[in-house]
């Protein structure tokens, strides 16, 4: 485990890049598997859960080189020299493995792997995920441990209703429609950037997909694909965290390849913060003020305020003029890291899912850990105000969605050193 330590230098200045989107790429490289060839992938972050999803498509028989700076080339073999099973600790080291389902039944008939791991901020069933791929002619043999999926012949279209908008159950659903026989309808899909980028990509290697960016998608399957070349959309919540570093420190930060349209709902909470946003240049510029206001934020589904948005709010509200209420409408576990703000002096008191955060005038630099990549990136950003040194523990989990956070924010003017 390693830690970061975070000393206050005042205002952050300067302009930073945020790369490729975690939770894109991670759906991006599982669906490569749908094609055989030599696919591309451009704006890829160097970030832990892409090693990770690397050696898994490795373990599936796929070649994975990384021969430019950002990019993968993933080699992919025929349907019948693909594995359809891999070992278990690639699947519990990240929750997105669980998106290998449906492209290995679509393309190959069967899957076998271990339950998914992840942050651990909530439980967060795979039903959606099942279901779906049942109603489309997929057998599941689970027990507590592990899932094993079979089925006999081409995955069937099908009408797809889902209870809620899950992000990673319209991927896995999308990935296996693209290749079933007729006509599918996904209800009630997730309408992130990120899933929209996934379906962009599936475009290019010849997928028929109607209704991309909404709630309604419309999947005529073909027989096969063709490996192509994607450029992985810009990641909205590290750009967020920049933006951030720039709100809480009174600083002027541009995030050169954030990207406005995806964060409308952030961008006037940060203008209700007091943040000065400028989109006249490349990506969006902010400016934090003397001191933050307080705002009331709810998350919810896209455009809604994303959930993983919730702790970077959060650590900002501590420190802002006046008292703000945060409710928590997605993961019922994911103010766990509420009581390390309060040990840096945060005067923060949470009730099933609502948050009630006091402002105070600064926070006290002390040794906390971060039990999740946005709850420790939350920690480091709190660092960059608390009087002292903060201590950061728990930056395992921020190299698994940020490329290289310490560097970027040292870029900017922070203070910032590793310690093992």
């Amino acid at each position: 485990m390693s830690s970061l330590v975070v000393q206050p230098r005042g205002p952050l200045s300067g302009q930073v890049r945020a790369f490729g989107a975690k939770n894109a790429v991670l759906k991006q490289m599982a669906a490569c598997l749908l094609a055989s060839g030599t696919h591309r992938l451009s704006n890829v972050p160097h970030i832990t859960d892409v090693a990770i999803m690397s050696d898994l498509l490795i373990a599936l028989g796929c070649r994975v080189d990384r021969s430019v700076d950002h990019e993968l080339v993933i080699t992919v073999p025929d349907a019948a020299q693909l594995q359809t099973e891999a070992p278990a600790h690639l699947f519990e080291a990240m929750r997105a493995s669980i998106v290998i389902l449906g492209p290995l039944l679509a393309r190959c008939g069967e899957a076998s792997m271990a339950l998914p791991g992840g942050d651990d901020f909530g439980h967060r069933p795979i039903n959606f995920h099942t279901d779906g791929l049942s109603a489309m002619g997929a057998v599941f043999h689970n027990d507590r441990t592990s899932i094993r999926a079979t089925s006999s012949g081409r995955l069937r279209a099908t009408h797809i209703t889902l209870e809620y908008p899950s992000h990673t159950a319209t991927d896995n659903l999308l990935m296996a429609c693209v290749l079933a026989e007729g006509r599918s309808v996904i209800e009630n899909a997730a309408r992130e950037p990120e899933v929209e980028d996934l379906g962009r990509q599936l475009v290019a290697m010849g997928a028929r997909i109607e209704g991309l960016g909404t709630s309604r998608l419309i999947i005529n399957g073909v027989a096969e694909l063709s490996a192509a070349h994607h450029e992985v959309v810009t990641d909205r919540v590290v750009s967020a965290t920049y933006l951030a570093s720039s709100l809480i420190t009174g600083g002027d930060v541009r995030v050169v390849d954030a990207r406005p349209e995806h964060m409308v709902m952030l961008l006037r909470k940060i203008e209700a913060m007091g943040g000065v946003i400028d989109l006249a240049g490349e990506g969006v510029s902010v400016k934090g003020p003397a001191r933050l206001r307080a705002v009331d934020v709810a998350t919810l589904p896209y455009p809604g305020v994303a959930t993983d948005y919730k702790p970077l709010i959060t650590t900002m509200l501590s420190v802002a003029d006046g008292v703000s209420v945060v409710t928590e409408n997605l993961f019922v576990g994911r103010f766990r890291y509420v009581d390390e703000l309060v040990r840096l002096g945060a005067s923060i008191t949470t009730e099933g899912h609502h948050a009630m955060i006091r402002g105070v005038d600064h926070l006290t630099g002390t040794a906390v850990h971060g039990s999740d990549i946005r709850a420790a990136a939350a920690l480091v950003l709190a660092g960059l105000v608390a009087e002292g040194s903060t201590t950061v523990s728990g930056m395992e989990h921020v190299a698994r969605g940020y490329d290289d956070l310490a560097g970027r924010l040292g870029s900017l003017g922070a203070d910032v050193a590793w310690v093992e």
